[in-house]
């Protein structure tokens, strides 16, 4: 009986051995296995947050790099990394940034493309940017009509030579062109003005001024509308109509833009491709989109010309913009902090 108990006893251990063994080199294969995927796990983690990085990274440097009005930076360190050297030019530069950070408050600048819409894009960033809604005259009319009424109300057939800044483009297409480039100037405008969260505006904002073919369209709409008042007011001077703002006058008194014509031909047209505004188009720039453009120019800092308002003569229920700049042909956007 003993013997049969110690072989039951013997033949169980055995047993309990085998099954161990099976049951040990399941466990660490498992293990094995386990440690293989957590590894693997941990690998493709690290290789996708790597790539999400460099995707955001690439986006980010893409959106910057499109973006034609880049982030505020501080106003000093600007001028410094702008101005280095001890030249009386870079001086005399330097000493304006601190005088506009000192005694006018303005701490940071956003930069401006330095293409030939510059001024526009300044303008009309600042606009969308601080929620400021149509004028009152465009609130009273359809914008979307007005290269319909001057082209066939009003007989100006001549428009058929408007050129569209650096795309050059003249021919019989140009209404259809004119009437898209103010529809994109009316709905971004209304989308833009009624959002009341001040960073989501900024957010359509940057989405806006990143896409070049939209923004085109913008100044080019701001363009016509221009050449639309000129030749308003041209019509009422002829006709010995209301008296007119003196801007028209002294606008229509120079040899360039005697008349709508020549100011299209030899101005407006250049717009965008090979010139900026000048100092008389940023007066009629003002009056026309209703906002007192408050200039500084800094390479008249130290006389009378330092600031400059466009147009001197404005309503006190206007909105204000600032526009900053070093040569009256490139502008920058300066932010004030007290």
């Amino acid at each position: 009986g003993r013997h049969e108990v110690r072989s039951w006893t013997s033949a169980a251990k055995q047993s309990l051995c085998l099954m161990w063994q099976k049951v040990k080199v399941q466990l660490m294969l498992s293990m094995s296995f386990l440690v293989a995927v957590c590894w693997y796990c941990r690998q493709l983690y690290s290789f996708l947050a790597q790539l999400l990085k460099r995707w955001s990274n690439y986006l980010q440097q893409k959106l910057i790099r499109n973006l034609s009005v880049l982030t505020e930076v501080d106003l000093l360190g600007y001028s410094v990394r702008e101005w280095k050297g001890e030249t009386k030019q870079a001086k005399h530069m330097r000493e304006a940034y601190e005088e506009l950070y000192w005694s006018h408050h303005i701490k940071y600048l956003r930069q401006v493309r330095r293409d030939n819409y510059c001024v526009l894009r300044a303008v009309l960033f600042q606009i969308f940017s601080q929620g400021i809604h149509f004028p009152s005259w465009m609130k009273e009319r359809d914008v979307l009509k007005l290269p319909e009424k001057l082209l066939y109300s009003q007989g100006c057939n001549w428009i058929q030579q408007y050129s569209f800044g650096p795309e050059r483009y003249t021919g019989p297409n140009v209404f259809g062109k004119l009437r898209k480039c103010m529809e994109t100037l009316k709905t971004n405008w209304t989308e833009i003005s009624a959002t009341k969260d001040h960073e989501e505006r900024g957010n359509m904002c940057n989405t806006l001024f990143s896409d070049e073919s939209k923004e085109h369209k913008l100044y080019e709409a701001i363009k016509f509308i221009m050449l639309y008042e000129v030749v308003e007011a041209y019509e009422q001077i002829k006709n010995r109509e209301e008296p007119i703002h003196n801007l028209f006058s002294l606008l229509l008194a120079r040899d360039s833009s005697s008349d709508p014509l020549s100011f299209m031909m030899n101005h407006l047209n250049a717009i965008g491709d090979s010139i900026c505004l000048d100092q008389v188009e940023l007066f009629l720039l003002g009056y026309l989109l209703e906002v007192k453009i408050r200039v500084y120019r800094l390479h008249r800092f130290n006389t009378e010309e330092f600031q400059v308002n466009y147009p001197d003569e404005y309503r006190r229920e206007w909105n204000e913009i600032s526009l900053l700049t070093e040569d009256d042909r490139y502008y920058h956007i300066p932010l004030f902090r007290t």
